[in-house]
């Protein structure tokens, strides 16, 4: 349940009769105005919020049931907020309600209120659109001044006599046991959440003395409850930034790293060992061929021929990098930094010698034929470029048929994006029985024309190379993490390296686009 509290801006007295009984009216919630809770919720209550036609709600002292006083029987959905008048029933303590009202004791009244739709913005701020109103309190300390008593009419009290005093205390004894029937049942409000708590919005009481809280444990019972309540309602409020030295900052693994660390050049030729010793090694490489022609007739001697077997030197490379690590670093860093430190060389390296391949398969291959720039949105132009490119490779390269294609990045592009005239893809990702090959764009491999896709972020612009994959060669000897402590400044030297090396072995394989 919400309750507020608030301020008395009026209090008009005005007498009355025998015949009508006391009577209050005001404002009890003010529309759209934030009020704090004594748990520190924000509130406020949106227009329309009440049913003015509901059940009428109780009329209580302090937000006790036990101080039943009268009902509050009519509701209006005022421009200000909700307007209510209520009925005190005539009994000693009404009266004596009435008179305190008079007096401007009471001067406020709180709502008590179950929520049952409500919604809480970014700052915390509950608004509630739709509640039940439970019960009407008039109290002394307000929090919400908004609310307000506009009206008190009572009657002027008439003289009584000891039956009538007899006959007044029986009435009040009644409705105290009414009040206890209600304080016992509990209050059921239309569609309410069954798992949402009542919360009371009321002014924050002070803190009881040491006096009063004494002398309300020697009494006990409900005295000593109400102030166990209000040595909790009022003690201090501690948020999170009155205590930052013990609130955790939590570090959520693993550690994100967007660098891709693949080899696709590497990955579709294959990388071979390398030889371990020497710095240079020789790859054999058939450059003349046996001849063989027919024999014109019997005992006539055949065609004769030579076999030549050139030495490629190959030359390896070293390649690698070192970071120097504090040992403080190492030993407090949660989690340890070591692991996503070699993490983080191995995608570097394996970068690195992707565009070691990539540089030597473009300089490495000589034979060219022009590309016309214009001509790369038109499917048609690319087949004949790689119709004729493959013809040379054929023929240059006694029979090798190209495998591969070999782009960058932007040139991949452009072959994802080519269509037919009906403007479907030329490579579509279903990859239909009748189409020319797969590509897409969750990855850079696919098939174009019958050959092999091969995109590389490491090729320059403009890369465009067919060619057959046998004829460029990749060498490595990973030798992995280093580490080295330097005990005179408490560090460690991680570094990882290893040779690589690359060889176009037969350019008469390959073809590139220049393009024009």
């Amino acid at each position: 349940m919400i309750r507020f509290d608030a301020d008395a801006s009026l209090i008009t007295a005005q007498a009355g009769d025998d015949t009508q009984p006391a009577r209050i009216a005001g404002i009890a919630v003010p529309w759209d105005t934030v009020a704090t809770v004594s748990d520190g919720q924000q509130v406020r209550f949106a227009r329309g919020a009440f049913d003015t036609q509901q059940k009428p709600a109780k009329l209580i002292e302090n937000h006790d049931l036990t101080q039943l006083r009268g009902v509050v029987d009519t509701l209006i959905d005022g421009n200000e907020g909700l307007e209510f008048e209520a009925t005190l029933a005539d009994t000693r303590a009404s009266r004596d309600a009435v008179a305190l009202l008079k007096a401007g004791a009471y001067d406020a009244v709180s709502v008590g209120a179950q929520p049952t739709k409500f919604t809480t913005d970014a700052e915390g701020v509950m608004t509630v659109t739709e509640a039940a109103l439970v019960e009407l309190s008039l109290v002394a300390v307000p929090a919400f001044k908004e609310a307000v008593i506009t009206q008190v009419a009572a009657t002027e009290p008439a003289q009584a006599d000891p039956e009538q005093e007899q006959d007044t205390d029986n009435t009040e004894q009644e409705t105290e046991e009414m009040a206890d029937a209600e304080k016992a049942e509990p209050v059921a409000a239309e569609a309410t959440i069954p798992t949402q708590p009542f919360v009371y919005a009321a002014a924050k009481p002070e803190m009881p003395t040491a006096v009063e809280y004494i002398s309300a444990l020697v009494k006990g019972g409900h005295e000593f409850e109400k102030v166990q309540k209000a040595v909790q309602a009022a003690a201090p409020e501690v948020a999170i930034a009155d205590t930052p030295g013990i609130v955790p900052t939590p570090i959520l693994g693993p550690v994100y790293n967007n660098f891709v660390g693949n080899r696709p050049i590497c990955d579709a030729v294959g990388v071979r060992a390398m030889p371990a010793g020497g710095k240079v090694f020789i790859r054999p490489k058939v450059v003349t061929h046996t001849s063989m022609a027919e024999q014109a007739a019997e005992f006539d001697t055949l065609q004769s021929g030579t076999f030549v077997v050139d030495d490629i030197q190959i030359t390896k490379g070293t390649y690698g990098g070192y970071v120097n690590i504090s040992e403080q670093d190492l030993d407090w860093t949660d989690p340890a930094v070591l692991s996503f430190l070699l993490d983080d060389m191995t995608r570097i390296y394996a970068s690195a010698t992707e565009e070691v391949a990539a540089d030597t398969l473009v300089s490495g291959v000589t034979n060219s034929d022009n590309f016309t720039a214009a001509s790369v949105g038109d499917p048609s132009y690319w087949a004949d470029w790689i119709a004729t490119a493959a013809e040379t490779i054929v023929t240059a390269s006694n029979g090798n048929f190209p495998t591969h294609l070999f782009v960058n990045p932007s040139m991949w592009g452009e072959m994802v994006r080519l269509s037919d005239d009906n403007k479907r893809p030329m490579f579509p990702a279903v990859n239909p029985q009748n189409a020319l090959g797969g590509m897409s764009f969750g990855t850079g491999n696919g098939t174009a024309w019958g050959l092999q896709v091969v995109m590389s972020r490491n090729f320059d612009a403009a890369t465009l190379i067919i060619g057959d994959a046998s004829g460029y060669e990749l060498f490595e000897q990973q030798k992995g993490a280093l580490s080295v402590d330097n005990p005179s400044e408490l560090s460690r030297t991680i570094a990882f390296r290893g040779y690589f090396a690359a060889k176009v072995i037969d350019a008469d394989k390959f073809i590139k686009a220049s393009f024009v």
